[in-house]
């Protein structure tokens, strides 16, 4: 069965808002870093808003998606996943780096730090 964190790469990937909003808790501790913006989040909603209505638009098509769970540092847990992505800037990667914690299955504290889109060689 996957984790909560390789539950949330795949709900980027599908572009699943509800599956996306399922996984977080309802008081959910969230914090995300792209290039020039930080992002907070302390609702389901809100991280669905950042995450599919700022950061990866129905316009991205994730062509490849690969995903990395590590071993848990106590209770935080970490989860790697690169996009290969086509929009109508081109051919673009995108990495993210993301620790989180959960508690029955839903995600109560995450952090997400993103490469931005780059070139796709």
């Amino acid at each position: 069965m996957s984790t909560p964190g390789e539950r949330f790469a795949e709900a980027i990937a599908a572009h699943d808002a509800a599956a996306m909003a399922d996984l977080m808790s309802d008081e959910v501790d969230f914090r995300g870093m792209t290039p020039g913006t930080f992002w907070e989040a302390a609702s389901p909603a809100e991280v669905v808003e950042i995450v599919l209505g700022n950061w990866f638009a129905e316009t991205d098509h994730i062509v490849a998606a690969s995903r990395s769970e590590a071993d848990p540092v106590s209770d935080t847990r970490h989860v790697g996943y690169r996009f290969d992505i086509d929009n109508e800037d081109g051919a673009r990667v995108v990495e993210q780096q993301t620790y989180y914690r959960d508690e029955d299955g839903r995600i109560v504290w995450m952090r997400v730090l993103c490469s931005g889109y780059r070139p796709r060689d």
